[in-house]
């Protein structure tokens, strides 16, 4: 599909992509988001959507998904869209402005502003080949809504921060929670851990250190339980299971970028005060910058934001200045236009 052109194109949906999206329609500048994954939010959505984020500016704390569905809708308040599922292949240029190019669509545009954070990322799939038909059918690698869990008998795989906040934060829905694990050591906040293990004491949690998955248990079609191996002593022993989630991590790639003709720096890309990535017409936010003194925050991530923004907007309309000037007194909001 080959879309219309607009004036900014923003590749990727975490927080820093979602607010550049606003910012361009507040300076009157037609944009889109185009992100690999098919729900905005980026690392918000896929890895902590029920996790409290504490440092952003004018909540005392807020839940990931919300901090998402609020900038989602700040963003598109001006005509801005977000296009998911879409996993960036080249960037051509064309009769004077750019076409992004996805595996499956073309985006015409003037200028783009790379906000990928790690790069496009998809989680790390359970290597046994009993697991692949089940995925999506009792084995899954991202949540959603939670309350799928409730009353559930629930394995949870992996020996990492996801793997232990899931579990912390869903024994109390589901009607038992196994943790399984290929090793007795943790990545995870030690903190998280001693929380798990003591729910594990009181036997709200089971926990499977040096085992794997081995097979997968159903009656009439539908998982009951899972065949977990002893990798030590080379045992089985079945465990009983409604569902399987893996926490195994998330494999990141910047893709095609680092072909762009921008200042790439281990899988970092370099920026100057202005966002400018080295190459004309492309800039650059969030956490996929570097620069010195850099900060990776969603906070940081804003500010470059505005500023990324606010350089293509003046590169591509000299006329218009690259300081907006308050929102207070924008006409775009109602108020009075200074």
């Amino acid at each position: 599909m080959v879309h219309e052109i607009c004036d900014i194109t923003i590749i990727g949906g975490g927080p820093t992509g979602l607010f550049g999206l606003f910012y361009a329609g507040m300076r009157k500048a037609t944009a889109r988001v185009v992100d690999a994954l098919p729900d905005p939010g980026g690392q918000l959505t896929a890895l902590y959507p029920e996790k409290f984020i504490f440092d952003v500016g004018g909540f005392p704390k807020v839940l990931a998904k919300d901090l998402v569905r609020s900038l989602l809708e700040q963003g598109t308040q001006f005509g801005g869209t977000f296009h998911g599922g879409q996993r960036v292949t080249g960037l051509e240029e064309v009769d004077g402005h750019f076409v992004l190019v996805t595996e499956t669509d073309r985006f015409p545009t003037r200028s783009v502003i790379v906000a990928a954070g790690i790069g496009a990322f998809t989680p790390r799939r359970l290597p046994q080949p009993c697991a692949a038909p089940w995925e999506g059918k009792g084995i899954s690698y991202q949540l959603g809504d939670l309350s799928e869990f409730d009353g559930k008998h629930l394995v949870i795989v992996g020996g990492g921060d996801s793997a232990f906040d899931w579990v912390d934060q869903l024994a109390a829905r589901a009607a038992h929670i196994t943790l399984v694990h290929r090793s007795d050591r943790f990545r995870a906040h030690a903190a998280t851990v001693a929380s798990v293990q003591a729910k594990a004491a009181n036997g709200r949690v089971t926990m499977h250190t040096f085992h794997e998955l081995s097979d997968v248990i159903a009656t009439d079609g539908a998982m009951t339980g899972i065949e977990l191996k002893d990798i030590k002593a080379k045992s089985t022993r079945r465990v009983r299971a409604d569902c399987v989630l893996a926490m195994l991590g998330f494999v990141s790639d910047i893709g095609p970028l680092a072909e762009w003709g921008i200042d790439v720096e281990s899988d970092e890309i370099v920026v100057n005060s202005e966002m400018q990535t080295g190459r004309t017409g492309v800039w650059a936010a969030g956490d996929i910058t570097t620069y010195p003194g850099k900060l990776k925050l969603i906070a940081t991530g804003f500010a470059e934001a505005c500023t990324a923004v606010n350089q293509a907007v003046h590169w591509i309309y000299p006329e218009r200045k690259v300081n907006p000037g308050h929102s207070s007194n924008l006409a775009i909001f109602g108020q009075k236009d200074d």
